[in-house]
Protein backbone atom coordinates (compact mmCIF):
# COMPACT_ATOMS: atom_id res chain seq x y z
CA UNK A 1 0.00 0.00 0.00
CA UNK A 2 2.75 2.84 0.94
CA UNK A 3 4.39 1.66 -2.47
CA UNK A 4 0.99 2.71 -4.52
CA UNK A 5 0.99 5.80 -2.01
CA UNK A 6 4.37 7.04 -3.13
CA UNK A 7 3.52 6.04 -6.94
CA UNK A 8 0.63 8.05 -6.92
CA UNK A 9 2.18 10.61 -5.57
CA UNK A 10 5.38 10.38 -8.64
CA UNK A 11 3.18 10.13 -11.31
CA UNK A 12 0.71 13.14 -10.13
CA UNK A 13 4.23 15.34 -9.47
CA UNK A 14 5.25 14.38 -13.67
CA UNK A 15 1.42 14.96 -14.30
CA UNK A 16 1.25 18.29 -12.80
CA UNK A 17 4.87 19.44 -14.33
CA UNK A 18 3.39 18.18 -17.67
CA UNK A 19 -0.26 19.87 -17.63
CA UNK A 20 2.05 22.94 -16.44
CA UNK A 21 4.13 22.49 -19.60
CA UNK A 22 1.40 22.29 -21.84
CA UNK A 23 0.20 25.75 -21.30
CA UNK A 24 -1.93 27.62 -18.87
CA UNK A 25 -4.84 27.62 -21.77
CA UNK A 26 -5.18 23.90 -20.88
CA UNK A 27 -6.98 24.61 -17.70
CA UNK A 28 -9.76 26.60 -19.37
CA UNK A 29 -11.29 26.01 -22.39
CA UNK A 30 -9.28 22.79 -24.84
CA UNK A 31 -9.21 22.43 -28.26
CA UNK A 32 -10.77 18.69 -29.27
CA UNK A 33 -6.56 17.91 -29.66
CA UNK A 34 -5.80 19.22 -26.20
CA UNK A 35 -9.19 17.37 -24.76
CA UNK A 36 -7.66 14.29 -26.61
CA UNK A 37 -3.98 14.45 -25.01
CA UNK A 38 -5.68 14.83 -21.43
CA UNK A 39 -7.99 12.59 -21.30
CA UNK A 40 -5.17 9.89 -22.89
CA UNK A 41 -2.63 11.37 -19.98
CA UNK A 42 -4.91 10.84 -17.45
CA UNK A 43 -5.43 7.18 -18.56
CA UNK A 44 -2.13 6.39 -18.92
CA UNK A 45 -1.32 7.61 -15.08
CA UNK A 46 -3.97 5.42 -13.70
CA UNK A 47 -2.54 2.41 -14.59
CA UNK A 48 0.88 2.15 -13.02
CA UNK A 49 -0.45 4.35 -10.27
CA UNK A 50 -2.92 1.06 -8.99
CA UNK A 51 -0.83 -1.66 -10.42
CA UNK A 52 2.26 -2.05 -8.57
CA UNK A 53 3.76 -4.74 -11.07
CA UNK A 54 3.38 -2.30 -13.97
CA UNK A 55 6.83 -0.25 -13.44
CA UNK A 56 5.99 3.90 -13.88
CA UNK A 57 7.98 3.92 -16.75
CA UNK A 58 5.57 2.17 -18.87
CA UNK A 59 3.25 5.46 -17.77
CA UNK A 60 6.10 8.23 -17.66
CA UNK A 61 7.44 7.59 -21.08
CA UNK A 62 4.18 7.59 -22.93
CA UNK A 63 2.95 10.92 -20.89
CA UNK A 64 6.04 12.38 -21.74
CA UNK A 65 5.76 11.54 -25.75
CA UNK A 66 2.47 12.89 -25.50
CA UNK A 67 3.54 16.07 -24.56
CA UNK A 68 5.93 16.21 -26.59
CA UNK A 69 3.35 15.47 -29.82
CA UNK A 70 1.21 18.17 -27.74
CA UNK A 71 4.15 20.87 -28.47
CA UNK A 72 4.42 19.43 -31.62
CA UNK A 73 0.73 20.18 -32.80
CA UNK A 74 1.17 23.81 -31.08
CA UNK A 75 3.80 24.81 -33.03
CA UNK A 76 2.26 23.62 -36.08
CA UNK A 77 -0.69 25.52 -35.66
CA UNK A 78 1.39 28.68 -34.96
CA UNK A 79 3.02 28.09 -38.23
CA UNK A 80 0.24 26.91 -40.59
CA UNK A 81 -3.33 27.84 -41.29
CA UNK A 82 -4.39 25.24 -43.00
CA UNK A 83 -3.04 22.82 -40.42
CA UNK A 84 -4.87 24.93 -38.12
CA UNK A 85 -8.18 24.68 -39.50
CA UNK A 86 -7.58 20.62 -40.23
CA UNK A 87 -6.69 20.02 -36.49
CA UNK A 88 -8.77 22.69 -34.32
CA UNK A 89 -11.64 23.01 -37.21
CA UNK A 90 -12.79 26.73 -37.25
CA UNK A 91 -15.18 28.87 -35.89
CA UNK A 92 -19.32 28.38 -36.90
CA UNK A 93 -21.82 31.10 -37.00
CA UNK A 94 -25.15 29.66 -35.45
CA UNK A 95 -27.00 33.88 -35.36
CA UNK A 96 -25.71 35.38 -38.10
CA UNK A 97 -27.86 38.92 -38.14
CA UNK A 98 -30.19 38.31 -35.39
CA UNK A 99 -31.45 35.60 -37.53
CA UNK A 100 -30.51 31.64 -36.51
CA UNK A 101 -28.89 29.69 -38.84
CA UNK A 102 -30.48 26.38 -39.16
CA UNK A 103 -28.23 24.74 -41.39
CA UNK A 104 -25.31 25.31 -39.47
CA UNK A 105 -27.49 24.26 -36.28
CA UNK A 106 -27.73 20.88 -37.55
CA UNK A 107 -24.14 20.29 -38.85
CA UNK A 108 -23.29 21.42 -35.27
CA UNK A 109 -25.86 19.26 -33.72
CA UNK A 110 -26.84 21.96 -31.64
CA UNK A 111 -30.22 22.05 -29.95
CA UNK A 112 -32.19 25.59 -29.68
CA UNK A 113 -32.18 24.80 -26.01
CA UNK A 114 -28.62 24.12 -25.69
CA UNK A 115 -28.13 27.24 -27.69
CA UNK A 116 -30.49 29.47 -25.11
CA UNK A 117 -28.42 27.46 -22.39
CA UNK A 118 -25.19 28.91 -23.53
CA UNK A 119 -26.68 32.25 -24.39
CA UNK A 120 -27.77 32.44 -20.37
CA UNK A 121 -24.04 31.64 -19.69
CA UNK A 122 -23.08 35.05 -20.71
CA UNK A 123 -25.69 37.43 -19.06
CA UNK A 124 -28.26 36.81 -22.46
CA UNK A 125 -31.77 35.91 -21.72
CA UNK A 126 -33.21 37.19 -24.81
CA UNK A 127 -32.59 35.45 -27.75
CA UNK A 128 -33.50 38.09 -30.06
CA UNK A 129 -31.09 40.26 -28.28
CA UNK A 130 -28.39 38.64 -30.05
CA UNK A 131 -26.84 40.03 -32.95
CA UNK A 132 -24.32 37.00 -33.51
CA UNK A 133 -23.63 33.78 -31.57
CA UNK A 134 -19.79 32.18 -32.75
CA UNK A 135 -19.36 28.28 -31.68
CA UNK A 136 -15.81 29.26 -31.29
CA UNK A 137 -13.35 25.62 -32.09
CA UNK A 138 -13.29 25.18 -28.01
CA UNK A 139 -16.58 24.68 -27.66
CA UNK A 140 -17.45 28.26 -26.51
CA UNK A 141 -19.88 30.83 -27.78
CA UNK A 142 -18.79 33.74 -28.08
CA UNK A 143 -22.06 36.80 -28.09
CA UNK A 144 -22.63 39.89 -30.05
CA UNK A 145 -25.43 42.09 -29.25
CA UNK A 146 -27.53 44.20 -31.49
CA UNK A 147 -26.36 47.50 -30.95
CA UNK A 148 -29.59 49.05 -28.97
CA UNK A 149 -29.21 46.23 -26.41
CA UNK A 150 -25.80 46.42 -25.58
CA UNK A 151 -24.28 48.31 -22.45
CA UNK A 152 -23.25 51.84 -23.02
CA UNK A 153 -19.43 52.85 -22.52
CA UNK A 154 -18.13 55.87 -21.81
CA UNK A 155 -16.72 56.38 -25.22
CA UNK A 156 -20.24 56.72 -26.22
CA UNK A 157 -20.72 60.08 -24.37
CA UNK A 158 -17.59 61.24 -25.45
CA UNK A 159 -16.11 60.27 -21.92
CA UNK A 160 -12.36 59.93 -21.70
CA UNK A 161 -12.37 57.43 -18.32
CA UNK A 162 -9.30 57.89 -15.86
CA UNK A 163 -6.55 55.35 -16.15
CA UNK A 164 -6.90 52.96 -13.03
CA UNK A 165 -4.07 50.49 -13.84
CA UNK A 166 -3.99 47.42 -11.97
CA UNK A 167 -4.37 46.40 -7.85
CA UNK A 168 -1.58 44.33 -6.63
CA UNK A 169 -2.08 42.43 -3.78
CA UNK A 170 0.58 43.51 -1.24
CA UNK A 171 -0.25 41.59 2.33
CA UNK A 172 -1.77 37.74 2.51
CA UNK A 173 -2.34 36.29 5.51
CA UNK A 174 -0.20 38.01 7.47
CA UNK A 175 2.82 37.56 4.52
CA UNK A 176 4.38 40.44 3.17
CA UNK A 177 4.56 40.19 -0.52
CA UNK A 178 7.85 41.81 -1.31
CA UNK A 179 7.72 41.57 -5.07
CA UNK A 180 4.46 43.29 -5.28
CA UNK A 181 5.64 45.92 -2.79
CA UNK A 182 9.05 46.42 -4.90
CA UNK A 183 6.71 46.25 -8.20
CA UNK A 184 4.78 49.74 -7.10
CA UNK A 185 8.02 51.25 -6.07
CA UNK A 186 8.05 51.17 -2.55
CA UNK A 187 9.33 49.23 0.60
CA UNK A 188 7.81 47.71 3.84
CA UNK A 189 8.69 51.05 5.65
CA UNK A 190 6.04 52.57 3.73
CA UNK A 191 3.77 49.69 3.86
CA UNK A 192 4.24 49.27 7.93
CA UNK A 193 2.75 52.98 8.18
CA UNK A 194 -0.29 52.69 5.66
CA UNK A 195 -1.14 49.74 7.38
CA UNK A 196 -0.82 51.39 10.96
CA UNK A 197 -3.19 53.74 9.78
CA UNK A 198 -6.00 51.01 9.87
CA UNK A 199 -4.57 50.54 13.48
CA UNK A 200 -2.40 47.17 12.87
CA UNK A 201 0.74 45.70 11.41
CA UNK A 202 1.21 43.96 8.26
CA UNK A 203 1.89 40.24 10.28
CA UNK A 204 -2.34 41.14 11.21
CA UNK A 205 -3.44 41.78 8.07
CA UNK A 206 -5.83 39.22 6.02
CA UNK A 207 -5.29 40.77 2.99
CA UNK A 208 -3.77 44.54 1.99
CA UNK A 209 -4.29 45.50 -1.48
CA UNK A 210 -3.75 48.66 -3.81
CA UNK A 211 -5.11 49.17 -6.96
CA UNK A 212 -3.95 51.62 -9.88
CA UNK A 213 -5.04 55.19 -8.26
CA UNK A 214 -3.10 54.58 -4.95
CA UNK A 215 -6.35 53.64 -2.69
CA UNK A 216 -5.47 51.11 -0.06
CA UNK A 217 -7.86 48.11 1.17
CA UNK A 218 -7.12 46.61 4.73
CA UNK A 219 -8.59 43.74 6.54
CA UNK A 220 -7.63 41.97 9.63
CA UNK A 221 -7.25 38.66 9.96
CA UNK A 222 -10.52 37.59 13.02
CA UNK A 223 -8.55 37.19 16.74
CA UNK A 224 -8.59 33.22 16.22
CA UNK A 225 -6.49 33.24 13.46
CA UNK A 226 -3.93 35.80 15.21
CA UNK A 227 -3.77 33.61 18.02
CA UNK A 228 -3.53 30.47 15.72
Amino acid sequence: MLITFFRAIVLYIIVLIVMRLMGKREIGQLEPFELVISIMIADLASIPMTETGVPLTNGVIPILGLLVMHLLISLLNLKSTWARKIICGKPSILIYRGKIDERVMKKERFTINELEERLRGKDVFNIGDVEYAILETSGEVSVILKPNKRNTIPEDFNIEPEYEGISYDLVIDGKILEENVKAIGKDNIWLEKQVKKFGMTPQDALVVTIDGKGQIFCQEKNKGEKNA
